[in-house]
């Protein structure tokens, strides 16, 4: 199934009933892997983040922050519902978090690099919320390059 805007998949990678302090009320979220780090006019781009929680309640919202260094107008801010599956207590999982850049819209599009001559140098931040309204740390990816066609 194609999504034209966001498409965030959650991969359950299994129950754990390791020590109780692994997982807290507030989800844990962490970066583990992107696609690529420099990115050009038609690619897409994947990000990987791990998540822990305690009740399992984590079909919340992610929000998602791109921060440049050299173009702040280049900066944005995006929240996303996180489609629902079934609550398991002590869960720990995979999310992806997918963008296109350019004309490949297969998944939320990346806008182009807002100043003149310059490619945009950023990382991107997560944040998840549960239902009950906890959020998690702030995950934050590596350094990623949009190159500017």
């Amino acid at each position: 199934m194609k999504a034209k805007i966001l498409i965030v998949t959650f991969i359950i990678s299994g129950l754990v009933s390791c020590t109780k302090n692994q997982y807290t009320t507030a989800p844990q979220l962490t970066f583990k892997t992107v696609s690529t780090n420099e990115l050009f006019r038609g690619q897409s781009i994947i990000f990987t983040l791990e998540y822990t929680d305690k009740e399992g309640d984590i079909q919340d919202t992610i929000f998602i922050q791109k921060v440049t260094k050299n173009c702040v107008d280049s900066d944005s801010k995006e929240n996303y519902l996180v489609p629902e599956f079934p609550q398991v207590p002590n869960s720990k999982g995979e999310i992806q978090v997918r963008y296109s850049y350019g004309s490949n819209l297969e998944f939320f599009n990346i806008k182009e690099p807002a100043c003149p001559d310059l490619n945009d140098t950023c990382v991107y931040k997560f944040i998840l919320k549960d239902k009950a309204g906890n959020v998690s740390d702030t995950a934050i990816s590596s350094q990623i390059v949009l190159v500017k066609s």
